[in-house]
């Protein structure tokens, strides 16, 4: 079973929203950009703050999916296409097709109330 190890938030500068959460967590992110921060919480859980307006597949303000996603990360390309086929198989709405990004290879599916989540292959 594939399990969940990522929280997703979508804010305005996630350079400000690190500094808060640094203060907040008692702990430096492991990483930090303008568009994106990142800090590995325990047991493995890790919460990324993502710039808002460089999201994709793109959130529309208002909506369930606007603020945040959960994430899946997983080994490499094959896994990722078979999880992604598991879904379609489920009857999970597909909003992005697996594709390539800055960051891995993903897809991004919703839930029931339209909550995304985000499946990953990180690049090596």
């Amino acid at each position: 079973m594939t399990q969940p190890n990522f929280i997703l938030f979508y804010v305005s500068s996630p350079l400000e929203s690190a500094a808060f959460y640094a203060g907040l967590l008692g702990r430096e992110p492991i990483e930090a950009s303008p568009t994106f921060a990142l800090f590995a919480l325990d047991a493995g859980l890790m919460l990324g703050l993502w710039a808002r307006h460089t999201v994709e597949p793109l959130v529309e303000p208002g909506t369930a999916a606007a603020t945040s996603e959960l994430a899946f990360a997983l080994p490499d390309r094959p896994a990722l296409d078979g999880l992604h086929g598991a879904w379609i198989a489920l009857g999970l709405p597909i909003i992005q097709s697996p594709t390539s990004m800055d960051f891995g290879y993903t897809f991004t599916a919703l839930d029931p109330d339209g909550h995304r989540l985000r499946a990953f292959a990180p690049h090596l």
